[in-house]
């Protein structure tokens, strides 16, 4: 499940991650608002953040997740990935070089301090 976190606002963007991830999440939820903030700002700053329940991604989700983030990987100013299982970390160390903008991993109870930094 996806949800848009209160504190987004403008160019910076809050996702709330829970449960496992699905096709639907991203075709109904969170590629339409990436588009429209895409759209009125160009570059975005994005808070990832995954619950204790959050699940992974199922396989067309995963894709979908993929092919989107290599699309706009020159649009994203910042990426804060927050909380998750220990194999998201790898994940994103091993592929993080294939976005163009600064990649940054907190703990699951460094929320604030993602907030913080995003925002410099």
């Amino acid at each position: 499940m996806i949800e848009f976190m209160s504190e987004s606002s403008g160019n910076t963007l809050g996702i709330h991650a829970s449960g496992k991830l699905t096709k639907t999440d991203y075709e109904t939820i969170l590629i339409p608002k990436l588009a429209e903030l895409f759209k009125a700002h160009g570059q975005l700053n994005i808070v990832f953040y995954m619950d204790e329940t959050f699940q992974g991604w199922d396989l067309e989700a995963a894709w979908d997740d993929a092919s989107y983030g290599l699309m706009h990987r020159a649009d994203f100013g910042k990426l804060a990935v927050v909380g998750g299982p220990a194999w998201v970390d790898r994940s994103i160390r091993l592929i993080g070089f294939l976005i163009k903008g600064e990649i940054r991993v907190f703990g699951s109870d460094q929320l604030a301090q993602a907030w913080q930094w995003i925002r410099t």
